[in-house]
């Protein structure tokens, strides 16, 4: 691939945005690039979406020669934005966003896809959208307000200003900000926390979560029911009582 680099290790699949020079800015090349990485990556155990250089990513490429003309915006969000926001959110194993730097547009949208954030404190959120007469899009009219209230992602949308890590994570925005010089050895130790985990049950629990919004609580419990009848029937669940009745930690399977 030519603007991402992917590594495999331990079932954690770590996926970096590589167009540094640009802020690691999503053309059309990266967006079918990420979005099949993210596929392929649905089966190992945990995956880990981050950027190299000093951005996560700077949202849609303006350089790119397909923004400067007449674009069909409906089409390249249909196209090429929703398969990859969906590549995130319909992935049976956890996805962690590991924000390194400036996350802006489509980028500050493409980290609230993932089920876990984790920031370097320096880390910044941008809804840059209103600037150039848009709306926020890649997800962030639904995944901001869900997680701030509607009063914040009204004030950070209309007003497009930095949210700061610390801000971010007060806000309920992500998980958690954590300083520079601990960002990437607090991240390793969650993709190997979640790699080493039930992720049978770890897809359940995405599933329930994520559709919880959508739902009213009759169908919300026996979504439950259902999700949990599964998971009490796994080799992982027959495993997790064991260990807890020896005193030892799992060995989760997946199965």
């Amino acid at each position: 691939m030519t603007t991402l680099t992917v590594t495999k290790a331990e079932g954690v699949t770590t996926i970096t945005l590589n167009r540094p020079e640009v802020m690691n800015a999503l053309n059309r090349v990266m967006r079918v690039e990420l979005t099949a990485a993210l596929r392929e990556a649905h089966s190992g155990r945990v995956v880990v979406l981050t950027g190299a250089g000093r951005a996560f990513c700077s949202g849609q490429d303006l350089g790119d020669a397909q923004s400067l003309g007449a674009v069909d915006f409906e089409a390249t969000l249909n196209d090429e934005y929703v398969p990859m926001i969906r590549a995130i959110t319909e992935a049976p194993v956890p996805v962690i966003a590991a924000v390194n730097g400036a996350a802006a547009g489509a980028g500050a949208n493409l980290a609230l896809a993932c089920d876990l954030v984790i920031a370097a404190e320096s880390a910044t959120f941008i809804q840059a959208f209103a600037r150039i007469g848009l709306i926020p899009d890649a997800g962030g009219t639904s995944f901001l307000p869900r997680r701030v209230g509607l009063q914040r992602a009204m004030g950070a949308a209309l007003l497009a200003e930095p949210v700061s890590a610390t801000k971010a994570e007060a806000w309920g925005m992500i998980w958690e900000a954590v300083p520079d010089a601990r960002f990437a050895e607090v991240v390793a130790a969650r993709a190997a926390q979640l790699a080493a985990g039930p992720t049978g049950a770890f897809a359940a629990l995405k599933q329930a979560l994520r559709g919880a919004f959508d739902q009213d609580l009759e169908t919300q419990l026996a979504l439950e029911a259902r999700l949990q009848g599964s998971c009490g029937a796994s080799d992982d669940f027959r495993e997790g009582v064991t260990a807890f009745l020896e005193k030892r930690r799992p060995a989760f399977t997946g199965r």
